[in-house]
């Protein structure tokens, strides 16, 4: 069985990574080919090229790169045709993905399944109808989704989120993170401005000048950034001007285990985070780790965005348990002043996200059986 898989950005690449996993121990024969990122490489991937020159974001930020990214929608197209799969998996990155999508479906009949249903209860409602045309399948991470999707004609399978089968840090290994990083028992801060270079360029800078005015409030406050292999560089380069230096997390030149251990001690250690809006608040709330949201854009990207939305939070947190606990600060709201007070509130109080954060990985799918394997059983199911 052949099977063309294509994918965006990091959360993409986890996602790809746990359903190949699932697919070889159902399919041991199973090959693979398409674009993703180090996970599914891990899992036996020869991307077509690196998965980060489609992690851009917004709308003013896709413009620049517009004419770049139809060129490798086009060559991904064209391999998926030459390869000829049993099926095509897209995952994430609608934009990009539908486009392979619908180029595939005008010249041949392969099986198409689209892995993340578009958040049509958010904004864009219509995008359902459109996937319908070009996709087969839907494999969704959240349990409200499927009747949206199902009502625009398409085949969808809630498999739960992988977040909820992947491990945590086990208490010794939050004490041994403290230990070699000469923390000791200070309060931990984690600074998560984003996996993709556009959003590290807009946030960074303005996290770091939070993460100042939290220290003036709470003296030994640590600062830690774990920071996505694809903009470490440049992590490192705008946290080296912050007015509090932080603890940078450089996961090149260590194996992927143990970059991903790291990261765990870090998100397990920490007693509160602040972090750009994504996939993101999900490995927090494993981890049991209150939060703070805040996301900035392009002034135009805001105005079409916020005028378009359906729903009055982007934390997934917030939405799957239909509660407002974990603060946003989003476009205009993205203020150093009031980002700043609302950590020092959480910190005064990390409690009060407690039974959000576990009632969200209860209604993800934590305790039943692995999401990979979940969707690749829907994925063979779907071909018959």
């Amino acid at each position: 069985m052949k099977v063309f898989l294509v994918a965006g950005e990091m959360s993409g690449d986890r996602l790809g990574a746990a359903l190949m996993d699932g697919l070889q121990a159902l399919l041991p024969e199973v090959t693979f080919a398409g674009v993703g990122g180090p996970l599914m490489q891990e899992q036996g991937l020869d991307s077509l090229f690196p998965m980060d020159e489609l992690s851009v974001m917004g709308i003013a930020e896709v413009l620049p790169k517009y004419r770049h990214l139809l060129k490798r929608m086009h060559q991904t197209a064209q391999a998926a045709l030459a390869i000829k799969p049993d099926v095509v998996i897209t995952i994430d990155s609608p934009d990009f993905c539908l486009r392979v999508a619908k180029e595939i479906k005008k010249v041949s009949n392969i099986r198409t399944v689209h892995y993340v249903a578009p958040s049509v209860w958010a904004w864009r409602p219509k995008r359902a109808v459109k996937m319908a045309k070009v996709i087969d399948q839907v494999l969704a991470l959240l349990p409200f989704e499927p009747p949206y999707m199902e009502q625009a004609g398409v085949r969808c399978d809630f498999v739960g989120h992988p977040v909820v089968n992947e491990p945590v840090a086990t208490r010794d290994a939050c004490i041994d993170f403290r230990t070699r990083h000469g923390i000791g028992d200070a309060p931990v801060l984690l600074a998560l401005p984003g996996s993709r270079r556009s959003e590290v360029d807009r946030l960074a800078q303005t996290f770091g000048e939070v993460a100042a005015q939290v220290k003036q409030a709470v003296p030994d406050l640590q600062v830690v950034v774990p920071a996505a292999a694809p903009v470490a560089d440049m992590v490192k380069e705008i946290t080296g001007g912050w007015p509090v230096a932080p603890i940078v997390l450089d996961p090149r030149g260590q194996s992927q285990a143990a970059a991903l251990a790291e990261k765990r001690a870090a998100f397990g250690a920490a007693n509160l985070a602040l972090a750009a809006s994504g996939t993101v608040s999900l490995e927090l709330a494993a981890s049991a780790t209150p939060m703070v949201v805040a996301y900035d854009m392009s002034w135009l990207s805001w105005q079409i965005m916020s005028r378009m939305a359906l729903i009055d939070t982007v934390t997934l947190v917030n939405l799957v348990t239909d509660t407002r606990l974990v603060p946003e600060f989003l476009g205009p709201a993205f203020q150093t002043g009031p980002i700043a007070e609302a950590l020092v509130g959480v910190l005064a109080a990390p409690d009060q996200q407690a039974e959000a954060l576990a009632l969200t990985m209860a209604r993800l799918g934590k305790g039943a059986q692995a999401p990979g394997m979940r969707a690749a059983q829907a994925v063979l199911n779907g071909l018959g």
